[in-house]
């Protein structure tokens, strides 16, 4: 376990292969986004508990996050993604573009809900457009508050590492 956020933050928090690939298409992710204007940041705490691999806002204020897979067995074993809808606007499945997404049609993965977005290191392509569920604007508002105060943090432990947050392994 990491010592201090900047260890985190210096650190990929996956080790392996699978974390070099899932590292791999969160870059490439970032890529198409930016063209976007969209702002991202991995590996954001929610408030359930949960922790989005890549949540940010879009230029309309909206909330998207992006649940990423590099493996079938992982994909195919989430149960939990469920619990991201309640954070965000729109919600994205990542994955390399050799992983199988064929299952990402069924209805156990709801396609009415999620987006689909195939990457590697260099780029990103959206396949399926993920629709807009939108969150109270009140909701909204909290988790875009939070959102920004975490990126904020994470940036000032990146230009000082010495300027530890104030409370260590406080939920962001």
């Amino acid at each position: 376990m990491a010592d201090s956020l900047s260890d985190t933050l210096r650190t990929p928090p996956l080790a392996g292969a699978s974390g070099l690939r899932s590292l791999a298409v969160a870059r490439g992710i970032g890529r198409l986004f930016a063209r976007n204007d969209i702002w991202m940041i991995p590996e954001m705490p929610l408030r359930n508990g949960r922790r989005a691999d890549l949540m940010g806002v879009d230029p309309k204020g909206r909330i998207v996050i992006v649940e990423i897979k590099c493996a079938r067995g992982d994909l195919m074993g989430d149960g939990k993604w469920p619990d991201y809808l309640d954070f965000c606007d729109r919600f994205f499945w990542g994955l390399p573009p050799e992983l199988d997404r064929a299952c990402l049609e069924g209805e156990d993965f709801r396609p009415d809900l999620c987006g689909v977005i195939v990457a590697d290191e260099y780029d990103a392509e959206i396949i399926r457009p993920a629709p807009s569920q939108p969150l109270a604007p009140a909701r909204r508002k909290v988790e875009v508050e939070r959102l920004a105060r975490a990126a904020l943090r994470r940036h000032q432990v990146l230009l000082d590492p010495q300027c530890e947050p104030w409370a260590v392994g406080r939920p962001e």
